[in-house]
């Protein structure tokens, strides 16, 4: 075929196979960044309409304008361009750059409430449909038992996507350019002649439905490319349609859902094969080439979803994690570091620095050594990439795979996961002292159990069997809340695009999460090393805690807190896995907060590590802010001994440190930064967040915004741009250790 044209043949064109195609045809580039462009006028005409427009959403409260009369599709919008002459990669959510739809079908009164909070009333004829229609929220709290209201009330299980679209599914979009969307939809309705053969069980039946409702929005996103003038039914010819076609699969996907994290998935090596054949035939030069990435760069900026203030509250700074996977190594040695991978990177100079895309770098020992040191410094120059450890995914999950959200790895196109935010596992320490009564608002949410005494040091033996016993429960519970919320989300709220593009029965994961790691582990330390005194309150709850003398603190190395962390994590995954799940979907456990730390603080009371009540919790799987008083290796160190095996969702490490810790000039600290990741990765840690900064920089940034307008830090897991974060949050941030030595 022409599309085909000079590509090495494999078992990528006997049958669906994107994984083959890269291995067969992609080019290892070991070099240096010498070769990479900066901008081009076209791309700064259409960046500095994208920065006017960008100033006038921050100006306008976040949200430029909303479109409350039409509900969001792939069909619902005429195209919508930045500047329509100079547009190389074309395609909007809707018709104007930063416009937000309504999306109601995971929740109609999140939609309602999301147009009020910025001065909009839905649509009538919004309200009439879905007058008539079950949305997703409606179906879980039609299901939900009154122990699942009355956690999810407490906050002891926080930000179930029960009233929004779950998010964290990425469709192999590539799928789209290499075959053409006429050879999927064909392959897609011989799957449903298979399927249909079998006996007409409930699962067969689900699923038969499922592939027809993926082949409708097939049709129409045939149709949407069409309005673009683009003819998608065809494999891409060139490197310009490769990207467009790529693109136009996710903006179908983020058209129809709106979901947290719906990542754009590993794209650069598929790039890159048809960037270099363009190249050597002369249709394309370098400046070109880079071109192409900083125009798909600038569309995955201005997407946009309509969230309710609630929402922002829980995950600031108005992120959609358009996660981007970069480098890796292959299953057969070649670093999957190619030049473009350089050229995503090179975005974060041209178009500035950036919370989107979420840039992740799967690092490896076997990476380029030039790569590392490009890498490094644009950590150290942006703060706007993060690190996860390739040498240990590659394991389980191959040479395809993909970062979802923050830290999360699934085989691209045959992987789907079940997001379901976090258990807060402090609250369950406290309930556990309390017989199951929750410590804020006294209800009974746990079985009744025996409540310690007031005046009596606790005994760390009789406390941990406590914990044990409501661990145990809670993660029952835990399943089981998720098993109906992804039963509703499938039968109202189904992401019919996305799921087009995965093999038509990929395996399932659902996605558990642990918060307050760093306090239950702090926690449990003082009982076990000092000596910790409950204090109870008027309604006889323990409500506070005095505690004398010293004990060992999560985060300096030391084996006697941190191996309390890493039994927290082992053990409650194992109870985790003891429930079924829905349509048998693999148990995952992450260690991953983004900015909710701050909120699941709010919700929980004093703790026996010291932390005061509504005291903001430390992000993701970091010790807590300034516990870790022995510098950045031992806190590093410590992080390290969680182990993936038990956490395949992410063990989340946002790690800070001032330049001049790192070294007296680029060099040195570019090559001290390299030498700290290749260090960290070595004990098979997982992630880490890079920002290298001082904090006097966020202070100031905070007191006046305009100082630095496009500062952006790595929060946990994702980045955002500091003016964004609410004052509670900037102050969180602000309160984080910033490591002043190695």
């Amino acid at each position: 075929m022409k599309c085909w044209r000079g590509f090495k043949e494999g078992n990528w064109n006997k049958t669906i196979d994107v994984s083959d195609f890269i291995k067969k045809n992609y080019i290892s580039y070991t070099g240096g960044p010498e070769f990479l462009c900066g901008t081009t006028e076209r791309t700064d005409r259409v960046f500095a309409r994208v920065e006017e427009l960008l100033v006038k959403e921050n100006e306008n409260g976040g949200v430029l304008s909303v479109d409350p009369d039409n509900v969001s599709s792939l069909l619902t919008f005429r195209p919508g361009y930045v500047i329509k002459e100079d547009d190389i990669i074309v395609g909007l959510q809707t018709d104007e750059p930063l416009k937000r739809a309504v999306n109601p079908f995971a929740g109609y009164r999140n939609a309602v409430q999301a147009c009020k909070a910025y001065g909009y009333e839905i649509g009538e004829n919004v309200s009439n449909e879905f007058k008539y229609r079950t949305t997703h929220n409606t179906g879980v709290f039609r299901v939900y038992t009154d122990t699942m209201k009355k956690a999810r009330h407490v906050g002891v299980l926080t930000g179930l996507p029960d009233a929004y679209a779950r998010g964290r599914i990425i469709g192999d979009y590539r799928r789209i350019a290499l075959y053409g969307m006429d050879y999927l939809i064909e392959q897609r309705k011989l799957d449903k002649k298979r399927i249909s053969e079998r006996d007409m069980s409930a699962e067969t039946i689900q699923l038969v439905e499922d592939i027809e409702r993926q082949l409708e929005f097939m049709g129409q996103l045939v149709e949407m490319a069409a309005e673009y003038g683009c003819d998608i039914s065809r494999p891409a010819e060139n490197a310009r349609e490769a990207v467009q076609w790529l693109y136009f699969g996710y903006l179908g996907a983020v058209k129809e859902q709106n979901g947290a994290a719906n990542s754009i998935g590993r794209i650069s090596g598929f790039i890159d094969i048809y960037i270099g054949r363009d190249i050597e035939e002369g249709t394309l030069d370098e400046k070109g080439a880079q071109e192409l990435i900083d125009d798909l760069v600038i569309k995955m900026r201005l997407v946009r979803h309509l969230r309710t203030p609630e929402y922002n509250e829980l995950f600031a700074g108005d992120p959609v994690w358009v996660t981007c996977s970069l480098a890796g190594m292959g299953e057969d040695g070649r670093p999957m570091v190619t030049k473009a991978c350089f050229r995503f990177l090179q975005t974060l100079y041209n178009l500035g620095p950036s919370a989107e895309p979420n840039i992740t770098v799967l690092w490896s020992e076997g990476l380029p050594e030039e790569f590392k040191k490009f890498c490094a410094k644009v950590s150290i120059d942006t703060d706007s990439i993060q690190y996860e450890t390739d040498d240990v995914m590659r394991k389980d999950f191959g040479d395809d795979y993909a970062i979802a959200c923050c830290v999360s790895a699934m085989k691209t196109g045959k992987q789907m996961q079940f997001f379901g935010a976090r258990c807060n596992l402090a609250k369950v320490l406290l309930m556990a002292l309390n017989g199951g009564r929750d410590e804020i608002y006294g209800e009974q949410v746990a079985p009744s159990g025996k409540a310690f005494d007031e005046g009596t040091p606790l005994v760390y033996e009789e406390v941990l069997e406590a914990f044990k016993t409501y661990a145990s429960w809670m993660a029952k519970l835990y399943v089981n809340t998720m098993n109906v919320i992804h039963y509703m989300h499938d039968r109202y709220a189904y992401e019919r695009l996305m799921m087009a593009l995965h093999d038509v029965e990929p395996e399932r994961l659902m996605a558990f999460g642990i918060s307050g790691l760093s306090v239950l582990a702090d926690s449990l330390s003082a009982i076990k090393y000092a000596k910790v005194v409950p204090v109870k309150d008027e309604r006889g709850l323990i409500v506070d805690f005095k505690t004398e003398g010293e004990f060992p603190k999560y985060g300096n190395d030391d084996d006697r807190a941190d191996e309390i962390a890493k039994w927290i994590t082992e053990f409650f995954y194992s109870e985790l896995c003891k429930t079924k799940t829905y349509r048998g979907a693999k148990h995952t456990l992450s260690i991953l907060t983004i900015t909710s730390n701050v909120v699941y603080g709010k919700k929980t009371g004093s703790t026996p590590d010291g932390r005061q009540a509504g005291e903001p919790f430390a992000p993701g799987a970091n010790p807590m802010h300034g516990r870790d008083s022995e510098g950045a290796l031992a806190s590093l160190n410590s992080v390290a001994k969680i182990c993936y095996d038990c956490c395949q969702d992410g063990i989340s490490n946002t790690f800070s440190i001032t330049p001049e810790t790192l070294g007296t000039d680029e060099d040195d600290r570019v090559k001290k930064l390299v030498a700290v990741l290749d260090g960290y990765f070595a004990q098979s840690a997982h992630h880490l967040n890079v920002n290298v900064l001082n904090r006097q920089k966020l202070i100031d940034a905070m007191n006046d915004p305009t100082l630095y307008p496009s500062l952006t830090i790595r929060v946990s897991g994702y980045a955002v741009n500091f003016n964004k974060l609410t004052r509670d949050k900037q102050l969180e941030v602000i309160s984080r250790t910033f490591h002043e030595k190695m």
